[in-house]
């Protein structure tokens, strides 16, 4: 009960003390043991949560919540096939899951079975219409299938539910670039902008979308605040960005006239090489388009209990990106949730 008083006032590290030592008295507490690994997992301590995880399941094999923990750590280091087949085991016992379709159809993402991954979070979002992971991840499926109304929907619902977080904000921004409403977009990056204080992609999109519309005081002024960001996160981390990230900044900083060398990581090998513009904002004549990066928001996995954003922070630190563009969907994969369903349970 202490433990539960902690995480109801959000201090997380006293909750962690007390179940160690109620892991200590009942080492062998199936319900402890997957809590306290929750706890890790939601702390990114990976490692001790994989190993009270696994002590959990060595105890209780069916234990569908650590399971669906353990499988949410797989998916989330790119082990998709492994991450599946882990949540066979969940469907079976608990079928009616939002974390379970909802995972299952960010794996399917991740392996670029795009038709399959909106069957499986649309199914989620039947089953809990108000959570805004969900609705953030089928806003991001839809953005990388390039159906910017359908995006622009579920973005739109998701801020409702969560309007403190920047990247929302930032995604709503590209769909609606790429919709034409231009003025709305600048709208949403200035509120993404003011909400996430340390991820700098928000700040590079934003500063391209400036750059396109031939406001190059504005964008310089959104390219050093991203240099800024970028600085302070290989201070603390040994983060390393991604390289259309990278490659997109380059070429921002040559157009400004502020120079290539920036506090990125490595140079590009052909820094003239044509970038995949996804921007239908007309530019300047005087000037080349560069055309935003699109899906840079972080796809949501869930373990069996939701995480919450840290404290005093708008948006995420982690700079993954999902797969890239362009993309078709597989006319092999169905989109019906029963039948994808069965397609698991056949792996």
């Amino acid at each position: 009960m202490l433990g539960k008083i902690h995480l109801l006032e959000g201090d997380l590290d006293k909750a962690v003390e007390i179940y160690k030592k109620a892991v200590e008295f009942s080492p062998e507490n199936t319900e402890l043991l997957t809590t306290l690994g929750l706890l890790y997992l939601q702390l990114g301590i990976y490692q001790k949560a994989f190993e009270h995880l696994g002590n959990a399941l060595t105890y209780d094999p069916t234990n569908y919540k650590a399971i669906l923990a353990a499988g949410s750590m797989m998916q989330t280091h790119g082990d998709f096939d492994v991450a599946l087949t882990k949540y066979r085991v969940v469907a079976c016992a608990v079928p009616e899951s939002p974390p379970l379709w909802n995972n299952i159809g960010m794996c399917f993402f991740g392996k670029k079975k795009y038709v399959a991954a909106i069957s499986c979070l649309k199914r989620a979002n039947y089953l809990a219409p108000f959570d805004w992971k969900i609705l953030y991840n089928l806003g991001l499926v839809h953005l990388t299938m390039q159906q910017y109304a359908s995006a622009f929907h579920f973005l739109s619902a998701a801020i409702n539910f969560q309007p403190k977080m920047g990247e929302l904000y930032m995604l709503l921004a590209v769909a609606l670039t790429n919709l034409e409403d231009t003025e709305n977009a600048k709208r949403a990056y200035a509120e993404a902008v003011r909400l996430d204080k340390c991820n700098p992609l928000v700040n590079l999109n934003y500063a391209v979308l400036l750059y396109n519309q031939g406001e190059k005081k504005g964008a310089l002024a959104q390219y050093q605040e991203m240099e800024k960001k970028v600085s302070l996160l290989k201070d603390n981390s040994s983060l390393e960005f991604d390289s259309e990230m990278v490659e997109m900044a380059q070429k921002l900083g040559a157009a400004l006239q502020v120079g290539e060398a920036l506090v990125w990581t490595k140079p590009v090998k052909d820094p003239k090489s044509k970038h995949r513009t996804i921007s239908t904002s007309k530019p300047a004549s005087f000037q080349q388009p560069l055309g935003s990066n699109q899906a840079l928001g972080q796809a949501m996995s869930s373990a069996a209990a939701y995480r919450k954003l840290p404290s005093g922070v708008g948006g995420t630190s982690q700079l993954t990106k999902p797969p890239s563009l362009p993309l078709e969907p597989e006319p092999a994969v169905e989109a019906s949730p029963t039948e994808i369903s069965e397609q698991i349970r056949d792996k």
